[in-house]
């Protein structure tokens, strides 16, 4: 068995939190599958999708925010730490929870892939995995290599039973809790 799976993780989750809280602004940490992950600093595309996804957010749900790089517990995945590019979820949910909160409550959590070498496992595999197994009813996943979005819902046992894929420039439909459609003909602007 190697270093870092749900067997043996590296680290346990308070050496984990110890070590988040003393890195260096420039760095992300996560805890995933047992692993110490480091996410890319987002680069400028990212943040305006970001940007762009928070504005859609609060036109159709005003009564809701999407909370950029809140930290949450993923407790039930393999003891994770998890840091979504976005969570939308009540304007002051995450006030009293501090830096990991539980992801109780969080109707969405968005992420947004980064032109590295991990995307792949990290943001396709893993993340779906993990926001599944803590309950999060959808997972929304920005794909800046495929130029799609992917919603994931229904989350059951560990896995979302539902996954539909649209292309940038198609109405995306979010299914309840969530429950308004995305127009997505600026994401056309931000494909390279």
């Amino acid at each position: 068995m190697t270093p870092g799976t749900t067997d043996r993780p590296q680290m346990s989750i308070e050496e984990f939190e110890q070590l988040a809280r003393t890195a260096p602004e420039t760095v992300t940490l996560e805890f995933i599958n047992g692993k110490l992950e480091v996410k890319p600093v987002p680069d400028g595309i990212n943040g305006a999708i970001v940007v762009w996804l928070l504005k859609q957010c609060m036109q159709h749900r005003p009564e809701l925010v999407l909370h950029p790089e809140q930290g949450l517990k993923i407790e039930a995945y393999r003891g994770g730490r998890a840091r979504p590019d976005g969570s939308l979820a009540p304007e002051d949910h995450f006030v009293p929870q501090g830096e990991w909160a539980d992801p109780e409550g969080v109707l969405m959590t968005v992420e947004v892939t980064s032109r590295d070498r991990d995307a792949n496992r990290r943001d396709r595999v893993e993340k779906p995995e993990g926001y599944a197994t803590a309950g999060i009813p959808v997972y929304l996943l920005v794909d800046r290599d495929e130029c799609t979005l992917v919603v994931h819902s229904e989350p059951q046992r560990g896995t979302y039973c539902n996954r539909k894929v649209w292309a940038y420039g198609e109405a995306v439909e979010l299914p309840d809790p969530v429950g308004f459609t995305l127009k997505t003909g600026k994401l056309k602007d931000y494909a390279s």
